[in-house]
């Protein structure tokens, strides 16, 4: 129904009194939804579509978009004329979207020494520049913030002796887009100091575009740079540049982070007696992507040290690219590179080419890497492992460590079907959806949205995206470019973006009798749980069913696909010393896995290989499977 009419109509007959109820067990009650909100529509639409009597489900009627019915029109009239754009906070507000801050520059100079205790989202246009001497401290920065917004455009900029402190910054964040533009340009002396830096935080964005380029003397310090963060990709720019007698220290970088990517380009370009140091980069990360371009490029007697680079990690790739490129004088060290429970791909191209009186060390270098363009003199390999097995040296670092081979694989995230059976006793993962919060949006809005590569552009616009640095222009991309994707042998997606769509594709693959579980809670997440009375949904057989899982997106936006030959079940979770139960849990084996990855998860933790053994999982929290009603 157009907008226009829509509203006409809600004005004719608001004041009629619409009961739908929804009255099982366990399930949100409709009783009293007014018929013209989003979750009114979706319960009739419920009603239409599924041929059973079964209970709703109540954890996937919620996730409706909260708009009452005025301004479910007014949106939608908005969505009509292409202005939803202009009133983009409110809608984000009321329609319960993920969405950034818009904010407006300040201009406060902060000429005197100023402490901040607790500080939240502001963008700092010019912040002590040209300061001759005192202390900046900023104690706890947007600590815990959902979606932190931080810009600071002119920070310590042509500063003398001037003395910057963060000490806790952005720490256990959620989607945490960070930005600065220049930091300590052409400054002299002073030291800026961050202790912990984006610690825990789940899908950072991190800009540094200017970092002490063309400063003299200055000294910066981060303690720890995103340890144990999530999803993320940090990046700098220009670090360095034309500095002289700069010392820059990265004590822990990206240490125990999950999926992360990092950036650095023009790294102490052109520099003059410049001193930096990674004690630990990358340490004990699963899957870290890495890349540097001109590192140390034309630099002046430098010294660079890497004692530990990923360290310990599992995969991932990363990349030199012209380092050392033309300097003098470089004194270049990684005392341990690239010693990985499960190899990666490193790759160097242009080491210390065309450089001249310099030295260049590696004492532990691993395996599977590609050196390309590398100087003939000066350059010391101590121990290469050219010829090491991944499992050797997987096996020599597990012995050395203590620590299981298996890290970045949780205990119980997959488990084989057998362990399905009551007085069991397994461990459970984190199942906790660490996700924003978000809801769909009403199927006649999504409908005119743009929703394609080739539109991205008008996207980034609604949501006031900005540069494609942006996390929110990151986030659109990304997941378009998953929902675009081909699939894989055997497999039917989709990506929807309201429960609609979601029945929609569902229905198709299943037929109209369907059900859709979910875990019930998060309760024995990261414990030994026992497993108390097991049902196979189905009868137990072998069958086929549609799994959604959810992308990062303003509003909530399911990866949908068909899994055939499973077999799904119910559980009940109890505690192991009390014998009471604590969740119902919903399981799904996959009996077919021939055409995973041998570098499954999966298989690195129960140790098999593609094709030989079933794998099973838990869903996990906001995540949901559909079968066919039993």
């Amino acid at each position: 129904m157009h907008s226009i009419h829509f509203l006409l109509f809600l004005t004719l007959y608001f004041s009629l009194s619409f009961t739908v109820g929804v009255t099982a067990a366990g399930e949100s009650s409709g009783a009293g939804e007014n018929p013209f909100t989003p979750k009114g529509y979706l319960i009739r639409y419920w009603k239409k579509q599924i041929s059973n009597d079964l209970p709703k489900p109540g954890f996937l009627l919620n996730k409706a978009s909260p708009l009452d019915s005025v301004q479910f029109a007014t949106f939608s009239k908005l969505a009509d004329q292409n202005s939803l754009a202009t009133h983009l906070p409110e809608f984000c507000a009321k329609a319960n979207l993920l969405c950034f801050p818009d904010l407006t520059p300040s201009l406060e100079k902060h000429d005197g020494n100023v402490n901040f205790a607790t500080y939240l989202n502001k963008n700092f246009t010019n912040y002590g520049s040209s300061r001759l001497g005192g202390v900046d401290s900023f104690k706890n920065y947007s600590d815990g913030d959902n979606i932190p917004v931080d810009t600071f455009r002119r920070y310590s900029r042509n500063s003398a002796g001037h003395n910057d402190k963060f000490t806790s910054y952005a720490t256990n964040a959620n989607v945490a887009d960070q930005s600065f533009n220049t930091y300590g340009t052409t400054a002299t002396g002073g030291v800026g100091d961050f202790s912990n830096y984006n610690t825990e935080v789940n899908v950072p964005n991190l800009r540094f575009t200017s970092y002490s380029d063309s400063g003299n003397g200055r000294e910066q310090s981060f303690t720890s740079y995103t340890g144990q963060a999530n999803a993320g990709d940090q990046k700098f720019t220009s670090y360095g540049k034309n500095a002289n007698g700069a010392a820059n220290v990265f004590t822990s970088y990206g240490k125990d982070s999950n999926v992360m990517g990092s950036g650095f380009t023009n790294y102490g370009e052109s520099g003059n007696g410049a001193n930096d140091s990674f004690t630990s980069y990358g340490t004990d990360t699963n899957v870290p992507e890495n890349t540097f371009k001109n590192y140390g490029t034309n630099g002046n007697v430098p010294v660079e040290t890497f004692k530990n680079y990923r360290d310990k990690s599992n995969v991932g790739d990363d990349n030199f690219q012209t380092y050392g490129k033309g300097s003098n004088a470089a004194a270049v060290d990684f005392e341990n590179y690239g010693q990985s429970f499960n190899e990666g791909t490193d790759k160097f191209s242009s080491y210390g080419k065309d450089a001249s009186g310099g030295t260049v060390g590696f004492k532990i270098y691993g395996v599977n890497n590609t050196f390309k363009e590398y100087t003939k003199k000066g350059v010391t390999f101590a121990r290469y492992n050219e010829s090491t097995s991944a499992a050797v040296t997987t096996a020599s670092l597990a012995a050395d460590s203590g620590k299981k081979v298996n890290k970045w694989v949780e205990p119980g995230k997959f488990f084989r079907e057998e362990m399905l059976k009551g007085g069991n006793v397994m461990p459970m993962p984190d199942i906790r959806d660490k996700m924003p919060k978000r809801s769909f949006l009403p199927r006649v809005i999504v409908s005119k949205l743009p929703f394609s590569t080739s539109k991205l552009g008008e996207m980034k616009k609604i949501f006031h995206a900005g540069d494609d640095d942006s996390s929110m222009g990151k986030m659109l991309a990304d997941s378009l470019s998953e929902c675009e994707r081909a699939p894989s042998p055997g497999e039917t997606k989709r990506c929807v973006a309201s429960v609609e769509d979601m029945i929609d594709f569902a229905t198709s693959v299943l037929g109209r009798n369907v059900v859709v579980r979910t875990t019930e809670t998060t309760q024995g997440h990261n414990s030994n749980i026992m497993i108390g009375k097991v049902k196979g949904i189905n009868g137990g057989k072998v069958t086929k069913s549609v799994s959604c899982h959810q992308s990062l997106f303003p509003y909530l936006l399911y990866y949908c696909h068909s899994v055939p030959k499973v077999r799904v079940y119910e559980a009940d979770i109890l505690d192991p010393n009390s014998k009471s139960k604590i969740n119902h849990g919903v399981a799904i084996c996959h009996l077919d896995t021939s055409s995973w990855s041998p570098d499954h998860g999966a298989f690195i933790a129960l140790g098999s290989v593609p094709g030989k053994i079933e794998v099973c999982h838990w869903i996990f929290e906001n995540d949901m499977t559909w079968t066919i009603g039993d």
